[in-house]
């Protein structure tokens, strides 16, 4: 079933945050062919069973983030990527619900944009990014545990990213060290940093 959910209806009617500002980006996208849920809390659109776009509140904007972003068509260059390490996500941010109405017809375009990628089948490379280099820490504790470089190597490649990004943002060595002892038995139990 495509169009509005009304299970969502109040959801955006108390809005603690961007209430204006959702509400305006919801009419736009509902004008699309989009399936209307909910989604990690957050209105999802989803088209022919794929997500698409969500609709995000942040302490200081209000976003429509695109799943497939990086395949988007850009010409105004206002996409950008909610975080440094993003690779597929990107954002079109708002600030009143003025900002989204005098910039409907340039949302729909990027609207348009993102379902012809999802009708296209396509997929972002995440292998185009360079690859994370192993600390000499990390290369080091290997050295002592085999067993613990076999259970890292048996992570999915976006939980292995997760823990190098987390043992590489520490500057000093003593810190790295003290991450990667700390992460060992999540390793083991085959979690990500973000897993619970």
């Amino acid at each position: 079933m495509t169009g509005r959910n009304k299970k969502l209806d109040s959801l955006f009617a108390k809005a603690k945050t961007w209430r204006e500002v959702k509400q305006a980006l919801r009419a736009i996208l509902l004008e699309f062919p989009f399936e209307e849920e909910l989604k990690w809390r957050q209105p999802c659109y989803r088209y022919e069973g794929s997500n698409v776009v969500l609709i995000s509140g942040f302490k200081d904007y209000c976003a429509l983030a695109f799943l497939r972003g990086a395949l988007l068509k850009d010409p105004k260059g206002r996409l950008q990527a909610p975080g440094d390490h993003s690779q597929a996500m990107r954002q079109l941010r708002f600030t009143s619900a003025e900002e989204v109405q005098k910039n409907a017809k340039t949302i729909r375009s990027y609207v348009k944009n993102a379902i012809d990628v999802q009708k296209k089948g396509l997929k972002v490379d995440f292998k185009a990014r360079k690859a994370l280099e192993l600390p000499d820490e990390l290369v080091a504790k290997f050295d002592d545990d085999p067993d613990l470089r076999a259970a890292f190597e048996a992570l999915t490649p976006g939980r292995q990213r997760g823990w190098l990004l987390h043992f590489t943002g520490a500057k000093q060595s003593k810190t790295r060290t003290a991450r990667i002892e700390k992460a060992a038995d999540r390793i083991f139990a085959g979690q990500g940093i973000h897993d619970r």
